[in-house]
């Protein structure tokens, strides 16, 4: 299976040729994984290997897949004009992810509501799209699991589980996660407000 037939199974309509040109003009080695909690998705340069290469978890929606292959694709931008003189998402990442975007945004590919917070997200990019919260909510919408119940959904020292079945009581909010208490090791972990979590009910 060639890298136009993947891309056509995760892009949204009207953004297949061009993220396809893309890959064929950069030699791109394209691969979907499994999901990691930790990232969407991965650019690696052709260090080590003949290929630039792109990640990209097999999990997410249309949307944010096409977001996460911009945001990918910027730092390979980045890296062909500046190899690793440039932070990893300074000032020239976000320019060139800025502009790649714009091009995508003149389609009127997303649906109204995440074009408005992208819009305004893109002026000052975050390393990662999970990091701006009101652009991860929009996008959640758009998940197969959208009515499934979220961390910032429930009550402050409410105690929920994750997958895993580790078991929390929420706390206070830090920016776009909550300081969480692990009830199992009484160990505190940040957990994002958009992490889907089965609240605890008395029997």
């Amino acid at each position: 299976m060639n890298e136009k037939t993947i891309l056509s199974e995760y892009l949204p309509q009207g953004a297949l040729e061009e993220a396809y040109k893309w890959v064929v003009d950069y030699n791109v080695h394209l691969k979907i994984s499994k999901e990691r909690k930790t990232k969407l998705g991965d650019y690696r340069p052709p260090i080590n290997h003949s290929n630039h290469r792109i990640s990209i978890n097999h999990n997410l929606n249309k949307y944010s897949f096409l977001i996460t292959f911009v945001h990918e694709f910027a730092h390979l931008v980045v890296w062909e004009k500046h190899r690793n003189r440039a932070e990893p998402h300074g000032a020239e990442w976000k320019t060139e992810y800025k502009n790649l975007m714009m091009g995508f945004l003149s389609k009127n590919i997303f649906p109204e509501d995440i074009e408005k917070v992208l819009e305004r997200s893109i002026i000052n990019s975050k390393a990662s799209s999970s990091s701006d919260l009101k652009l991860s909510r929009v996008l959640s919408k758009y998940d197969d699991e959208n009515d499934s119940l979220k961390l910032e959904d429930l009550e402050d020292n409410s105690i929920f589980f994750i997958e895993g079945g580790r078991r929390f009581r929420k706390g206070a909010k830090q920016r776009t996660r909550y300081k969480c208490q692990n009830l199992d090791n009484n160990k505190f972990y940040l957990v994002h407000a958009l992490t889907t979590v089965i609240k605890f009910e008395l029997p």
